[in-house]
């Protein structure tokens, strides 16, 4: 079984007019995809965020969890944001498997950007051999052009049995989604 671990991008990402920008961290964020990641055997959690400050806030939320009060009292807890890795850009993700090249990068998307990979296909490639994967989930309106062009996959876009036309989950919601249909 490959590696997995996820990443949860700020920036390069879209605001609603398309613009590139960096969005703001948020505490259910850290917390929720933590335990998502320990649950379905992700080796790492990355935060990537450019700005010091949001990257500071992030070690304190997760020093609460690890070594304050909270990680004494819930220590499940504790477990899912020791896998937390605060690191200011993607390039710094992959340098933590040895470089862009020794790692597979696959996005997710609530629109189609790119010819998808099945979750039934992406379930069996992380059942064989092969460089550990990095999902990157994208906060705001989505990953830039730049880090959809990069990946080497995009996964299908998670919709709902019903017909509709709303499709904006939460990041936290599609996270859990897309481990469950990988690893699930």
């Amino acid at each position: 079984m490959r590696r997995l671990a996820i990443a949860l991008v700020h920036h390069p990402v879209l605001d609603r007019e398309g613009q590139t920008v960096t969005t703001a961290v948020t505490n259910l964020d850290v917390h929720d995809l933590a335990r998502s990641a320990r649950t379905y055997g992700c080796s790492d959690y990355f935060i990537v965020h450019p700005i010091t400050a949001q990257r500071d806030l992030v070690e304190r939320i997760c020093d609460h969890w690890t070594h304050g009060s909270s990680g004494k009292r819930i220590p499940d807890r504790k477990v899912a944001l020791e896998l937390v890795r605060v690191v200011p850009s993607l390039e710094d993700v992959y340098a933590r498997f040895g470089g862009r090249d020794a790692v597979e990068v696959w996005i997710t998307a609530a629109r189609k950007v790119a010819p998808p990979m099945s979750m039934k296909d992406a379930r069996a490639a992380l059942e064989g051999e092969g460089r550990p994967v990095v999902v990157l989930f994208g906060t705001g309106w989505g990953l830039a052009g730049s880090v959809v062009e990069s990946a080497d996959a995009t996964l299908e876009p998670i919709r709902g049995s019903v017909d509709t036309t709303y499709n904006h989950l939460s990041v936290r919601a599609a996270c859990a989604i897309v481990l469950d249909r990988l690893r699930g």
